[in-house]
């Protein structure tokens, strides 16, 4: 039995090819496990959709595997209907468009299987059943259609310990592709000149022990999970050894939880002389003003970027989000940092229902006087979240498929559920970050104001 494991591009127009870490995982498991495979990387090829349907009718395989996020329901859609045109395989897929909608992607695509939460187990116990034609309800953590109904096996518990994870195999992908694309992912300045960057991310947690209302992802509401720091230097080696990276995006809801944990990590990689750059996430708040000695120490292992959401500088905003943050501890860590010589990232979500013009004014004015271009974004209502929950019940979505259909990234301002007019809202937000880039002197264009808060001066 051959597989066919497809990532999918959710970006066709964007220079920045990012490593896809979460089917990185699954195309290790599935090749450690022995099974025949090629992967049709899209988003490595950029293929047009002529040249992706003559692969598909060519291309020899027996069962497809995909997945990717929510707001790619649309491709996983567009992708079933042309494979099952040609192919009558069993198609299966993850990630959050699989465990966020799995009645949706069922009822209403062409998939067959949605492997629910984590799949590294679940993808190899699959692939078997269906190799030997055993029954899939003997396979946890899997959802099916069974006499035209979905039919849900038992939850298949956490992988409890994720230092047992193999690494993923990056030779199993176009690994030049993605090195020259990451680095576009990489906010200044650089450490080295821009074409001399070799970067790829690397995830060091599963999950996140916070809870926003506005954020979706496989693992909400389960157990937050860590690797090791040696296990990640362990990685860290290896991918230099075998690739030269100079520079590693930690890839995680959450990176760095903790004043201890953060210092044992500066100090483990300060130890073992990695000689690479670096850049992770963590919380406002994890900084105070006492904290300059450990935010230098961050900066001397390598640390270039800190990213902490903002989101809003409303505190009535920030408590329908469940941010569990103070403005005032955004500013004491953006300050701290700043000193160490750390540059600060931040996001914004805007477009909760009690957003006004007052509070836009308020979010954006933190950023300018702390001069932070902030990755801003609208409130993107995503399944299996309180705000799309909220938006349902306000009449804003009533047919979910649809809704879908057109879901885009969060800079797409698709509902609204503030009592301004839209266009004034996204009037202000590219007012706001205008100002800002003229203060910073950053150059950028109105094309680029709200695409990306990770810029690239011109």
């Amino acid at each position: 039995m051959k597989s066919l494991i497809i990532n999918i591009c959710l970006r066709p127009n964007s220079e920045k090819t990012i490593f896809p870490i979460g089917l990185g995982y699954i195309a290790t498991a599935v090749s450690r496990a022995g099974f025949n495979f090629e992967i049709l990387d899209l988003d490595a090829k950029r293929l047009s959709d002529e040249e992706i349907e003559r692969y598909i009718k060519e291309a020899d395989f027996d069962v497809v595997l995909m997945g990717c996020i929510v707001t790619g329901y649309k491709y996983v859609k567009k992708l079933s209907e042309l494979i099952k045109r040609y192919k009558e395989v069993p198609i299966i897929a993850g990630n959050s468009v699989a465990t966020s909608i799995p009645e949706t992607l069922l009822e209403k695509t062409k998939v067959d299987i949605a492997v629910i939460g984590e799949g590294d187990i679940t993808i190899v116990e699959l692939l078997k059943a269906l190799e030997t034609r055993a029954s899939l309800e003997k396979v946890k953590g899997i959802a099916f259609l069974k006499d035209k109904e979905v039919f849900f096996t038992p939850e298949r518990g956490l992988i409890s310990d994720i230092d047992t994870l193999p690494f993923i195999d990056y030779a199993l992908f176009d690994i030049n592709t993605y090195l020259r694309g990451c680095r576009y992912n990489i906010t200044e300045p650089y450490p080295v000149p821009f074409d001399s960057l070799r970067a790829l991310p690397i995830n060091t947690a599963r999950g996140c022990p916070y809870n926003c209302t506005f954020c979706y992802h496989v693992f909400k509401n389960k157990r937050y999970r860590t690797r090791s720091i040696e296990n990640i230097v362990e990685e860290i080696k290896l991918l230099r050894e075998r690739y030269g990276i100079n520079y590693v995006q930690f890839f995680d809801e959450l990176t760095l939880f903790s004043k201890e944990q953060t210092s044992q990590f500066a100090d483990y990689i300060l130890k073992e002389n990695l000689g690479i750059f670096w850049s992770a996430d963590c919380r406002a708040g994890l900084f105070s003003e006492n904290d300059i000695d450990l935010a230098i120490k961050l900066k001397e292992s390598g640390c270039m970027t800190l990213g902490y959401s903002l989101e809003s500088a409303d505190k009535e905003i920030l408590k329908a989000m469940n941010k569990n943050i103070s403005v005032s501890d955004f500013i004491v860590q953006s300050k701290v940092l700043k000193k160490a010589g750390i540059y600060p990232n931040t996001s914004l979500v805007i477009g909760y229902p009690n957003e006004t013009e007052e509070t836009i004014k308020k979010t954006f004015d933190c950023c300018y006087e702390n001069d932070i271009y902030p990755s801003a974004g609208y409130l993107l209502p995503q399944p299996g979240t309180p705000m799309y929950d909220y938006a349902k019940s306000a009449g804003k979505i009533s047919d979910e498929e649809d809704y879908l259909m057109k879901m885009g990234d969060r800079q797409d301002f698709r509902i609204n559920l503030t009592s301004m007019d839209q266009d004034k809202i996204e009037g202000l937000v590219k007012y706001h970050l205008k100002r800002i880039s003229e203060k910073m002197k950053l150059g950028l264009n109105d094309e680029n104001l709200i695409k990306t808060g990770h810029y690239r001066q011109k």
